[in-house]
């Protein structure tokens, strides 16, 4: 194993602000982002990730290679979703199975720009249009998630109908917001992305690191929960 890599890794400092974020809950510190900021922040990696995924494809040659990695990253997204919940099933309830399995089908905004900052580091060549696949996978398994819990959801209280998910899942602000961004980055020409760049680009890695931060304080306030039984169950 190369220690170097891993040291490189562990030391991101994204991922050091979502460390700090946990130890700030445990040493009890009031450390906390405001929640309209911390809405502002996800609003803007979301729109920051689908613009540049837009302009990357549109600087791309269309070619069946970009065709098949659009297709077979939807397809993961709706198939890891399928297998993960039921998985997840196994411990814990309808809703927070679903919620997961959304999650792992979806791909982290961190992962990706980690994994990019390592073939930077390595100095190898990947093909810009790889943003735009991971924009696009995040609708899908967001969709699935929510049709598994609506599916296998017995409460029938709280039952809704599966047009009612599929409109709710293509209308979520999330959602639309990051299909709407690679759509208008897509549109939208070199030169008028060039005037944007400082907000799109520059920027995302430090915004990045802020919504882990508060990411961090999150998880660690619900750490505790999530290690005792009852709360998987």
């Amino acid at each position: 194993m190369d220690l170097h890599l891993l040291f490189d890794n562990l030391s991101n400092p994204a991922l050091l602000f979502f460390f700090l974020g946990i130890i700030a809950v445990q040493l009890k510190s009031d450390l906390k982002i405001p929640e309209n900021s911390s809405k502002f922040i996800s609003l803007y990696l979301l729109l920051a990730i689908g613009f540049k995924g837009g302009q990357e494809l549109s600087h791309s040659e269309f070619d069946m290679e970009i065709v098949w990695s659009l297709l077979f990253g939807v397809l993961l997204a709706i198939v890891v979703p399928v297998y993960a919940y039921f998985i997840l099933r196994r411990k814990m309830n309808v809703y927070n199975s679903g919620a997961i399995a959304a999650a792992y089908g979806s791909v982290s905004a961190v992962t990706f720009v980690t994994a990019i900052s390592f073939l930077e580091m390595e100095q190898m060549d990947f093909s810009g249009h790889m943003v735009a696949v991971m924009a696009l996978m995040e609708a899908p398994s967001i969709m699935v998630g929510l049709l598994l819990i609506s599916i296998f959801n017995k409460d029938k209280t709280d039952k809704v109908s599966t047009g009612t998910v599929l409109h709710h899942a293509l209308t979520n602000g999330s959602v639309l917001l990051i299909i709407g961004s690679l759509i208008i980055g897509l549109l939208a020409s070199e030169a008028q992305a060039e005037g944007i760049k400082p907000f799109t680009t520059d920027l995302f890695k430090g915004f990045l690191a802020v919504f882990l931060l508060d990411m961090g304080i999150t998880s660690g306030r619900k750490l505790s929960t999530f290690l005792k039984k009852d709360g998987l169950q």
